[in-house]
């Protein structure tokens, strides 16, 4: 295919953060507000050129093209090219626009820092890596730009490496992320040697006309993407160094959470052609990210410091999107991550302000226990609103049966809303308020969800009609888990004395998997002194 003015700005957007961050160390480190401003500079172009790609393909047929093939023996060839269609063209402007904005934070926030200038560097080269991960055309590629994307990471999270705290979670990081690329690796090659192509375009034609179940080598492929993308989201049981990375800048904070940690997810939907016929696999993603969900969601309610209550927040988010990719909503993934990179960078870049909020008077809830009616009328308003918003849209769920269940789960966050409404009942309009932001929030789900499907439904392979059958018992555990921790926190604030603090204490150390995570580690790959860079 012939160079287009979308493919080409597509191209571009990485290659100017790679350009500005290939500057000499020593220079770098030597000039930084010069750094600070030409990683600012940088960061709007590329953001200013995927703006341009998304208006010059929109949503419309995959592009791809291939500027420099090297031939791999036995599985295919390494190609230095683009894959562009419409989840390329959103996470390009997602992901640049939120290294535009880290880099304008950080220029104030790394002021004066004897390091400023090594630290934009480091920015731009890892904001480049996970740019061409997303533009990347070929498996091998974007194989190579995960791991160069860890690594850079791994400078930033090692900024301040004098601090035992970031040396240890930079640590554990490493060696899950390693674990990961091996897995990624082996993965590209699986499906290089029984495919015969690496390119992205060449996937999607190879599996076009694919029935039945996968063959081993695919379906070992599959196992091993799943792998990846749980450590690359920081999945139970390997969540820990998610939690312990707050030694590192804050912009280091939001453009992990918001960006970088999300790539686990992409992963699965660029992989959808291959996803959609694992079977086991996808089920297993999905049951990883349901239980990081809980234990997350748990967690996260006793923690004190509002950076690791946010923390904890992602790792739930993982899990939640880890579980529709698993049901085969990947539309409804792609809507879910790009909401929660643009929330996660805004919560983490304002967290300073948010202790103001915290200070300021909060309406105490009502001690009484609620009444059966008044459950009743919340969970009958909320699965009224669901209803009528997804009607209202064409939410087709015999087309995919698993949107019931994220139906259920909108129906059971939206009757939360009204149940915490019921308990500030004192204000007669505070109901009505309520009922107002279910429904808005009811219309903004599905009416995204349909928008996102809409945009990138010829860019997925769907879950063939027999798989797409989600298993009652499935379903109803899915939505008998969301109940359960919708009963369990309204239940533990009426929890008093020893007990509610025995159960905290542990909700509070994450039920002290990290600790035995941390150990084994530390036994069987011993982290190393980390050296001071000026």
């Amino acid at each position: 295919m012939t160079l287009t003015l979308s493919t080409l700005a597509a191209l571009l957007t990485p290659a100017v953060l790679w350009a500005a961050g290939a500057l000499p160390g020593l220079r770098a480190r030597e000039a930084g507000p010069g750094m600070a401003r030409l990683s600012g500079l940088a960061a709007w172009t590329a953001f200013a050129l995927a703006l341009v790609t998304l208006l010059g393909h929109g949503f419309g047929p995959a592009q791809s093209i291939t500027l420099l093939s090297l031939p791999v023996p036995l599985f295919g060839s390494l190609g230095l090219g683009v894959y562009l269609d419409g989840v390329t063209a959103i996470m390009l402007c997602l992901v640049s626009l939120v290294g535009a904005v880290v880099t304008r934070y950080a220029r104030n926030y790394m002021a004066g820092d004897p390091g400023e200038g090594r630290f934009h560097q480091w920015l731009l080269l890892t904001l480049a890596a996970i740019l061409t991960l997303i533009v990347a055309g070929n498996l091998l590629l974007f194989a190579l730009a995960w791991i160069a994307t860890s690594l850079s990471l791994h400078r930033l999270l090692l900024f301040y490496p004098e601090r035992p705290g970031a040396q240890l979670a930079a640590h554990k990081k490493f060696v899950f992320s390693r674990i990961g690329d091996v897995s990624l690796l082996i993965a590209v090659v699986l499906i290089g040697a029984e495919l015969h192509t690496l390119e992205f375009a060449g996937l999607h034609a190879a599996m076009a006309g694919h029935l039945g179940p996968l063959s081993a080598p695919l379906q070992w492929a599959a196992w091993l993407v799943v792998l990846s993308a749980a450590l690359k989201c920081a999945q139970f049981p390997f969540h820990g160094w998610l939690l312990q990375v707050m030694e590192a800048p804050t912009p280091v904070s939001a453009l992990l959470h918001a960006g970088i940690v999300n790539a686990g997810a992409f992963l699965v939907i660029r992989m959808s052609p291959i996803m959609s016929f694992s079977g086991a696999a996808l089920d297993a993603l999905a049951l990883i990210g349901l239980v990081t969900l809980v234990v997350a969601s748990l967690v996260m309610l006793t923690q004190t410091s509002i950076k690791v209550s946010l923390a904890w927040s992602t790792s739930a988010q993982m899990g939640f999107m880890l579980l529709e990719a698993g049901l085969g909503l990947y539309s409804l993934a792609l809507l879910h991550l790009v909401a929660h990179s643009l929330y996660k960078a805004h919560a983490f870049l304002a967290s300073g302000s948010s202790v103001d909020g915290f200070r300021a008077p909060t309406p105490q809830l009502a001690q009484a226990l609620l009444a059966p009616w008044q459950w009743l009328v919340a969970f009958q308003g909320a699965l009224l609103m669901a209803l009528l918003a997804a009607l209202a849209f064409g939410i087709d769920p015999g087309h995919q049966p698993a949107l019931l269940v994220a139906g259920a789960i909108v129906t059971v966050a939206v009757a939360q809303l009204l149940l915490q409404a019921l308990r500030l009942g004192a204000e007669a309009a505070l109901l009505p308020r309520a009922t107002l932001i279910g429904a808005l929030v009811c219309v903004g789900y599905f009416g995204l969800h349909r928008l996102f499907e809409l945009a990138v439904a010829d860019d997925l392979v769907a879950l063939p009609v027999a798989a797409a059958r989600l298993g009652t018992l499935t379903a109803l555990a899915i939505v008998a888990v969301f109940v359960g921790l919708l009963l369990l926190q309204h239940l533990f604030t009426r929890l008093h004395g020893p007990l509610r603090q025995a159960i905290q204490v542990h909700l509070y150390n994450g039920l002290y998997v990290d600790i035995l995570v941390t150990r084994l580690i530390t036994r069987l790959w011993p982290p190393r002194p980390a050296t001071v860079t000026a």
